[in-house]
């Protein structure tokens, strides 16, 4: 609200205000009213619009003082002075406001400190609120109650009319009224702001990209308006206080005029046109999930629940929109680790692509596809492959066998294979889809550089470590290139990297490069992001199978515990850390106890396990062969190895060259010791990017 204050400057009848006397005009709102305008006159206005400005007292003596609603209004009536806003009340002034109209005292302090707050502090919400409380003789707590029920009973009670002092008899109290009533004045003064102010209702009420008011200017069904249109349109309701423009953030309303326009929108029958526009308009500007636009993902995406829960028109068109949006947030899910969620969205679009599109349209295919990686990124590896091959058939019949999105659809399809340990398949498949991808788009295409990372994991089982480190190290120095240093790709192939060098026994190598990934990730996903998660667990073995027990110990716990958050108990790398966890933990002895022996006649597996392990113990010591390695243990507590003997009775006293022997062996770098996790789910699905809206 404004004030403008007007210091006369003359009148030419004298005596019309008196020394020092006072003229008020209340409610100025309608600068049409006092100052003409261009476009015809309506039956309401005729007589009055471009005349009442010039009946206003301009003289020497007295003052006159005006309050408007429209900022337009004051400025032009303050002839070009600063008008004198009046800021939005404050919780003590709220207070002061609520117990006065109240007449009570003892009113409870934190009562009346929310009602304000979700009255929004806004004075005729606050006195006819107070009002509905007396009337109706109840307590601010059930008031409270009430408008907590739902957005429509809150606007029920805002639509309330009251008595209170000051207030023409024949003019509506209630502040949903008062308000439409100013909706409908600038739907007359200017009528591209009132669309604007109806399509805004329907977004989330705060950080209202400006993108989306220019992409209505210029999708009008009419002649397309102007940049300068649209500014003057958003100056008309910045001057109404209905909307505010935060820098840098877009466009925020309040919760209370953003219900009360769409009341009005549901009386005049044109919200679910309205609410089209707003899925339309949301759909067309938001861009699929990845790395690169995960920023813009994330800040349209409070506007993506609310156009998805709008009741449309229903058009083929605007649900094809619906689909198209679904599929990209669901994108962005599925690039920060919501895999639950991504599938939610994902089913919803492919019912509905399959209904209008049919089975083997490209945007349903692309969301099928989608759909099938977040089945493998939550080891539900079946019903990933299911739905590969599906696509892969149909891509292959409708696109091309070297189709960019068929190539993709078999490269998945060849990662489902390796995560099921079917390697000779993914073997195959993979090199098919690298041969074809470096014809079709080059041998430093991003997409050709994912064809060998997962060709190179397919190395892994048959030990071929030497293979998959040269063409690892290829893909690593290439994505570092074409992708940048910290690109969520470029460390996934680092991270595979550094487990081909552990499992060939190098550890430093090894370590040196899982750190660097941990924190690259942590930096640019985040603490909790499944990736990063996977750096911990990688990062903790390796440190594990070096001896630093307690250091591996804390990050498996933490990963541990953040798996159970974020992926949940059931998720196949909760299982394999939560199983390697409790085993290290087991397996942690007491240094007193290091040359205690065993139960002579415990004949279980893990009885015979540590009678084994305590001649090696002894037979190691008079070797001499306590390495390096094994004292940084007995330091903090010995790790028991995990070689398994087929031992079926108590074991005698060994000769010192045979427990030489197993003592070697089990040292051996290259075997596996006690709690390994299985290396991390670096294996990343790509992801296709075609379903996008009708224009």
């Amino acid at each position: 609200m404004s004030r403008a204050e007007i210091e006369p400057k003359g009148f030419p009848e004298r005596g019309i205000l008196g020394l020092d006397s006072r003229m008020v005009i209340d409610n100025a709102d309608d600068t049409q009213v006092f100052f003409g305008r261009q476009e015809p006159a309506t039956s309401d206005t005729s007589g009055l619009e471009g005349k009442v400005g010039s009946y206003i007292p301009d003289c020497a003596h007295g003052s006159v003082l005006v309050t408007t609603r429209n900022k337009e209004t004051g400025s032009r009536l303050a002839n070009g002075k600063r008008p004198i806003e009046v800021r939005q009340l404050d919780e003590n002034e709220s207070d002061q406001l609520l117990r006065t109209k109240l007449e009570d005292e003892n009113l409870d302090h934190d009562e009346l400190r929310v009602l304000s707050s979700r009255l929004e502090y806004l004075p005729l919400a606050l006195v006819q609120a107070a009002a509905f409380i007396q009337e109706n003789t109840i307590p601010v707590s059930e008031y409270l109650r009430l408008l907590g029920q739902s957005d429509q009973q809150l606007v029920d009670l805002l639509s309330e009319e009251f008595e209170t002092v000051g207030r023409d008899s024949e003019t509506s109290r209630a502040v949903t009224e008062t308000w439409i009533l100013s909706f409908e004045q600038i739907e007359r003064q200017n009528g591209f702001a009132s669309e604007l102010l109806s399509l805004m209702s329907l977004f989330d009420r705060q950080a209202i990209p400006s993108v989306f008011l220019s992409h209505r200017s210029k999708q009008q069904d009419q002649e397309p308006k102007g940049e300068m249109q649209l500014t003057k349109a958003l100056g008309v309701l910045k001057a109404f206080s209905f909307v505010t423009e935060d820098k840098g953030h877009g466009f925020d309303m309040h919760r209370l005029v953003q219900l009360v326009t769409r009341k009005w929108l549901v009386r005049k029958g044109t919200i679910r046109q309205f609410a089209t526009q707003a899925i339309l308009t949301v759909s067309q500007n938001y861009p699929y999930g990845n790395h690169e636009n995960g920023a813009i993902c994330g800040a349209y995406l409070a506007h993506v629940y609310v156009v998805l829960q709008l009741e449309s028109t229903g058009s083929r068109d605007e649900r094809l929109a619906k689909a198209a949006l679904l599929h990209c947030a669901a994108g962005y899910f599925d690039y920060r680790g919501q895999w639950k969620d991504a599938e939610g969205f994902l089913i919803q679009a492919t019912d509905i692509q399959r209904e209008l599109l049919g089975e083997e349209h490209p945007d349903t295919l692309t969301s099928i596809h989608t759909l099938a990686m977040t089945y493998c990124n939550q080891g539900r590896w079946k019903e990933a492959e299911s739905l590969e091959v599906q696509v892969v058939e149909a891509s292959k019949r409708v696109l091309g066998e070297e189709d960019s999105d068929t190539l993709t659809s078999m490269g998945n399809l060849a990662s489902t294979y390796l995560n099921q340990s079917r390697w000779k398949e993914a073997e195959s498949l993979g090199v098919q889809v690298m041969e074809a991808r470096k014809r079709v788009l080059g041998e430093e295409h991003p997409d050709t550089l994912t064809s060998m990372h997962k060709l190179a994991m397919t190395y892994w089982n048959p030990g071929r470590w030497k293979e998959a480190e040269l063409l690892f190290v290829q893909v690593v120095e290439a994505r570092k290139r074409v992708l940048g240093e910290e690109h969520p790709l470029t460390l996934t192939s680092m991270g595979c990297l550094a487990l081909t060098y552990k499992n060939q026994g190098r550890w430093k190598d090894a370590e040196s490069l899982q750190v660097q990934v941990m924190d690259a990730r942590k930096r640019v996903l985040g603490e909790e992001h499944p990736d990063t998660l996977t750096s911990m667990q990688n990062l903790a073995s390796t440190w594990h199978v070096q001896g630093h027990v307690k250091e591996s110990l804390r990050l498996m716990e933490q990963c541990v515990q953040h798996q159970q958050r974020i992926l949940g108990p059931d998720h196949p790398h909760t299982i394999s850390c939560s199983s390697a966890l409790r085993e290290w933990q087991e397996s942690v002895v007491p240094v007193s106890s290091l040359f205690d022996p065993p139960p002579t006649m415990d004949i279980s597996l893990p009885g015979l396990r540590a009678r084994a392990t305590y001649f090696v113990r002894v037979e190691i010591t008079r070797a001499g062969l306590l390495q390096p390695k094994l004292k940084r243990e007995m330091e903090v507590g010995f790790r028991p190895f995990n070689s398994v003997y087929s031992l079926t009775s108590p074991l005698p006293p060994m000769r010192t060259s045979a427990t030489a022997m197993l003592a070697a062996e089990c040292l051996d770098p290259r075997k596996k010791t006690v709690g390994e996790v299985p290396p991390g789910p670096e294996v990343v699905p790509e992801p296709l990017i075609g379903c996008k809206p009708p224009i």
